[in-house]
């Protein structure tokens, strides 16, 4: 009897558990962003904020967008297959200046930054003749 107890006691939180898997992002295409057009974005991702950075001398420009579990839980997560589209779009990281949540890629003379948190994503475009 004590047997079928503790069953019909885990038997449900098992279910529940096995019910609360971590949902991941969908991108259904890429476009331009609108701060640089070489730079793709998720065809999906709402555009949240444009930003000027006047206070800081290395930012130029900077936009915020919006995509459900991007980052995966707490921003931890680097999307591969986005990274795989901006490097055929012939970005390259500098994984040595990488910093948590921080990426960032270098195309020509162009060097911007790429930070990740869970539900959203901000590009930040360096300015011209930034150094690490």
């Amino acid at each position: 009897m004590k047997n079928y107890l503790i069953l019909s006691l885990l038997l449900p939180l098992l279910l529940f558990s096995s019910g609360c898997t971590p949902a991941t992002y969908e991108i259904t295409g890429y476009t331009g962003s609108s701060i640089n057009e070489e730079i793709p974005v998720p065809v999906n991702a709402k555009q949240m904020s444009l930003t000027a950075y006047s206070d800081n001398p290395n930012f130029k420009t900077g936009i915020t967008y919006e995509l459900k579990h991007i980052g995966g839980e707490q921003g931890l997560y680097v999307p591969s297959d986005y990274f795989e589209k901006l490097s055929e779009a012939g970005w390259v990281e500098v994984e040595e200046e990488r910093m948590g949540h921080v990426h960032f890629l270098k195309k020509s003379d162009t060097v911007i930054a790429i930070v990740f948190q869970e539900h959203t994503f901000e590009i930040i475009e360096m300015m011209p003749g930034f150094t690490f």
